[in-house]
């Protein structure tokens, strides 16, 4: 009695691990393209910004200090770029895959659409049109996937099989009509390069229309009143103009920007609103028309950031343009013991502000300028908070839409939920930033400049030392107020070689900074800058 032995179907001409990995990427690419615009058109985030926040909203405390202490500002860069390099590994694998099993390929995909929906339901936006992006990313993932399986050499072709009444044996079985092996690879390449051209398409518009949609609201089109009672200008002498020293006000460009936002948010003035709640007597809600209607004030302030490492830049200082906070919960009328002001950011951001601060008389804002504009999207429009003496995690929230009053035993923000301190105020801070470190400069008479803070309290001096030698008091320059920084100079000789500079200052109440260094987490930073350079 014959057997028929069956033989497994050799592997397709054209289909190679490099050409797998080509599927998926270019799959990988049409899902996250396509959700650009969908995320767009809905106002809300792709899913690779969707998946950042919940690791963001998710991740240890550990963790998160290690990302700040070894990125610093570029910390969202990198996690960005980390969802990317996983989804594109993944992509590949897929692509492998698919060469073989596609079944697998097409769950493995759904797969990957259903841990961007728990990404949803993880982090702290419950923004529902988010779920849009993800759909339409399967999708289009999916589209893709099947047009480029379809289009590789050998795609139409069946198993080969022995027709009936045929012998069996070498030569016996024969091949399922399909496409040559040259028109195969061109119907694959044009496959690709049309996924990819639409892939681009998508993606440039999914960068376009934000703009265009933006309405009435927008930033460009808001115009600020002057405040009640404008500032004069600033004094002279406030700006030394020394070559290399931060200058007394910021550009809002240079301006530090520090947030758990992956994303800058552009909010529509004309739909912005701030809900004022909780333990008060008279809750309420104001829009911009009714907020640029009251009575504004300027003042100078400087902002720090908890991360702000001795000697860092993550400080600055400008002209504020606001309403008077204070002035916000006498109308609500603040009910005993509410301690805490739990402010949400519009994208879910909490801060936990101490409320004796905002009512002890400093110029604590609810900002809508910056530096005689309207806040930059980067750093809050359209109002955010601004409140001298605490660091900006519990003081300063930008794209604020929602103050609560509460108590601090009864909620936690969100950096207190990570063992962050809760009331943070700034302390008393130096640095050197001419000579910069390690830097060059020529022997003989060297300048040294820096500046210096210690907001509501104000710089009473500032000493510099050489080489380990004797403190020297350096010269300040003038400031409009406490609540600014001041630069400070000092001159002295030196010889060809290695040196270091040392500075510390000294505020308002007496005190003078301490030698001992200390992180910045959980509540700020202390310790002397020290810098290396050599003279030439």
């Amino acid at each position: 009695m014959s057997t028929e032995t069956r033989e497994s179907a050799p592997q397709a001409p054209g289909r190679t691990t490099a050409t797998g990995i080509a599927v998926g990427l270019l799959t990988v690419g049409a899902a996250l393209a396509a959700a650009e615009p969908t995320a767009a058109l809905a106002r809300t985030a792709p899913p690779v910004v969707a998946v950042g926040d919940a690791l963001v909203d998710n991740s240890p405390p550990a963790a998160m200090e290690l990302a700040i202490e070894l990125f610093g500002t570029a910390d969202k860069l990198v996690l960005m770029a980390g969802v990317v390099v996983v989804l594109v590994a993944a992509g590949a694998v897929l692509g492998v895959v698919s060469l073989r099993r596609p079944p697998a390929a097409f769950a493995g995909l759904f797969l990957f659409g259903a841990a961007g929906m728990l990404a949803l339901f993880l982090r702290r936006d419950d923004d529902a049109w988010a779920v849009l992006p993800v759909v339409v990313a399967v999708a289009a993932g999916a589209a893709a996937l099947g047009l480029l399986l379809r289009s590789l050499p050998g795609a139409s072709r069946g198993r080969e099989r022995r027709e009936p009444g045929k012998p069996s044996g070498p030569g016996a079985n024969v091949p399922a009509p399909g496409p040559a092996r040259g028109q195969g690879r061109r119907g694959f390449a044009l496959t690709a390069a049309g996924v990819l051209a639409a892939s681009g398409s998508a993606g440039v518009l999914g960068r376009w229309l934000p703009s265009v949609l933006e309405g009435p609201g927008s930033r460009e089109s808001l115009s600020l009143p002057a405040a009640r009672h404008p500032l004069p200008a600033l004094p002279r002498g406030v700006d030394l103009r020394v070559p290399g020293l931060s200058s007394f006000t910021t550009p809002n460009q240079d301006f530090y920007r520090i947030d758990t936002a992956l994303t800058v948010p552009r909010l529509d003035s004309t739909q912005w609103t701030l809900r004022v709640h909780g333990m008060v007597d008279r809750p309420f809600e104001i829009d911009m028309d009714e907020l640029l209607s009251m009575p504004l004030q300027e003042a100078d302030i400087t902002l720090t950031c908890v991360s702000n490492e001795i000697g860092g830049d993550l400080v600055g200082n400008t002209r504020w343009l606001g309403f008077p906070l204070a002035e916000l919960l006498r109308r609500a009328g603040v009910q005993s013991g509410a301690d805490q002001i739990l402010s949400t950011s519009q994208d879910g951001w909490t801060c936990g502000t101490p409320t004796e601060t905002v009512m002890d008389g400093r110029d604590a804002l609810l900002a809508v300028g910056m530096d005689g504009v309207p806040l930059p999207h980067r750093h809050g429009f359209p109002a955010r908070m601004v409140v001298p003496g605490l660091y900006g995690y519990v003081s300063a929230t930008k794209w604020v839409t929602d103050m609560k009053l509460t108590r601090f035993a009864d909620e936690e923000a969100y950096w207190a939920q990570r063992d962050w301190g809760v009331r943070a105020p700034i302390k008393t801070m130096s640095r050197v930033d001419v000579p910069s470190p390690l830097g060059r400069v020529d022997s003989g008479e060297v300048t040294l400049a820096g500046v210096a803070w210690a907001q509501t309290r104000g710089i009473d001096a500032v000493e510099v030392r050489v080489n380990d030698g004797d403190w020297q008091e350096a010269e300040l320059a003038r400031v409009p107020g406490l609540d600014t920084w001041v630069q400070w100079i000092a001159e002295t000789e030196l010889e060809p070689g290695m040196h270091s500079a040392e500075v510390r200052a000294t505020d308002g109440t007496g005190f003078t900074q301490p030698a001992e260094r200390v992180d910045p987490l959980p509540d700020g930073a202390t310790g002397w800058h020290r810098i290396r350079f050599t003279a030439e």
